[in-house]
């Protein structure tokens, strides 16, 4: 009987850890204040793919009222340049770092309450309808992230 409770239950577990593998996720999620008060902070996080290719349509954070997707670039005068993106591509399954230098969020007019050591909600939508969430860990300018 014990036999048959244990496969079950790992079953149960393999079944369950299928599923979450079906919808995009986030992790690893950090924002980093700006050095001037009033300038876009930044935030990263880690993004993994579900079950199908799909995109990411847009990034919210909590307190925050607009934010931006962005991709950092080296021009042909070795000039480090930003472009703002409607969407970023995210294949089934894949993992995809939004990270300094590259990939980033851009967050524009961060409230005075967000400072470093707490914590903010994003929420990350795809071209599916699908969401995430993730706790993002505020970090000041300068810092290379959450410790």
């Amino acid at each position: 009987m014990a036999k048959g409770l244990l496969a079950v239950l790992t079953l149960a577990t393999l079944t369950a850890s299928c599923a979450k593998i079906e919808a995009p996720a986030a992790s690893d999620a950090w924002v980093r204040l700006a050095a001037v008060p009033g300038r876009p902070a930044a935030g990263y996080f880690t993004l993994h793919g579900g079950k199908a290719d799909m995109k990411l349509v847009g990034v919210t954070v909590a307190g925050v009222p607009r934010v931006e997707l962005h991709l950092s670039r080296m021009t042909a005068g070795d000039m480090m340049t930003m472009d703002a993106t409607p969407s970023v591509d995210l294949l089934a399954r894949a993992t995809l770092p939004f990270e300094p230098g590259g990939r980033h969020a851009m967050l524009f007019d961060v409230p005075a309450g967000l400072t470093p050591g707490k914590t903010a909600t994003m929420t990350f939508r795809f071209s599916d309808g699908e969401t995430a969430v993730a706790e993002a860990k505020v970090v000041s300018a300068g810092a290379s992230g959450p410790e």
